[in-house]
């Protein structure tokens, strides 16, 4: 796909497109993400959204499950990413 910088695909940002989960439960970009000139910025934006934030808790679960973090580090990512999550809830409840 070409790099327009001025036309963005229509799944651009979707991470249940540019970022899905596989059969094994870890997440991978598809083929198709990989040719695209908008990837990088695409699938930053996609883990920026609310949604991305419940991906980085699945890797902060699976990296303590595996021993990678300790119990500390763990609690300290989770609340960070919670307070994001209250962030967004409270942009989402003001009127435009």
């Amino acid at each position: 796909m070409n790099h327009d910088p001025g036309h963005r695909p229509s799944c651009f940002g979707d991470l249940a497109v540019v970022f899905p989960p596989s059969e094994n439960g870890l997440r991978a970009s598809p083929e198709t993400c990989l040719a695209c000139g908008h990837k990088t910025e695409c699938l930053k934006t996609a883990m920026a959204r609310e949604s991305g934030l419940r991906v980085q808790e699945e890797m902060v679960t699976r990296a303590y499950q595996s021993g990678v973090i300790g119990f500390f580090e763990r609690w300290s990512r989770k609340k960070q990413l919670h307070q994001k999550k209250r962030k967004f809830n409270k942009l989402r409840s003001i009127p435009p």
